[in-house]
């Protein structure tokens, strides 16, 4: 790790335990897989087939397990609205950004359904996948809202009269 700044992540695998410790959101992502500070303080490389998923949390204690991975309704934030099938059957929901000049090298970073829980963001590498289903686009551009014009019988009280 290149620099002190680290966030708390949660890291899900398959078949195995979840693990707590942090990363650097900046360099963790290298070409072996995920660069893993413990909890003890020891580095290590979490080969990126293993991983199910990485959720950037905001406190260890209240964990991950019992959280929503599933928009209730259609999402109110800007982007894209996707759904992944990972290789064990689990379905997973978020929102990615809608910016095609900045795409993931090693997975796909995600808003989870729940913006308020303990999981602030979820990282699933590209091995851990089966699909990635696109459900919507939230927030588009195209649609530019006119103004309403203004009906004839208004008055205008602070133009000029003439």
């Amino acid at each position: 790790m290149t620099t002190s700044t680290t966030k708390r992540a949660m890291v899900r695998r398959f078949d195995r335990e979840t693990l707590s410790g942090y990363v650097n959101p900046v360099s963790y992502l290298q070409s072996t897989g995920v660069e893993w500070l413990s909890m003890e303080g020891q580095t290590s490389t979490l080969p990126y087939v293993e991983i199910k998923s990485i959720s950037f949390v905001r406190d260890f204690a209240a964990g991950v397990d019992g959280e929503r991975r599933i928009f209730r309704t259609r999402p109110k934030m800007a982007g894209l609205w996707v759904n992944f099938q990972l290789r064990d059957g689990e379905r997973m929901e978020g929102i990615l950004p809608n910016n095609l000049l900045n795409p993931e090298l090693y997975g796909f970073t995600l808003v989870p359904p729940d913006p308020f829980g303990n999981t602030q963001k979820v990282w699933v590498p590209r091995v851990a996948l089966q699909s990635v289903e696109v459900l919507g686009v939230v927030g588009s551009p195209i649609k530019i809202r006119r103004a309403k014009p203004v009906a004839k019988e208004q008055i205008g009280l602070f133009e000029p009269e003439g």
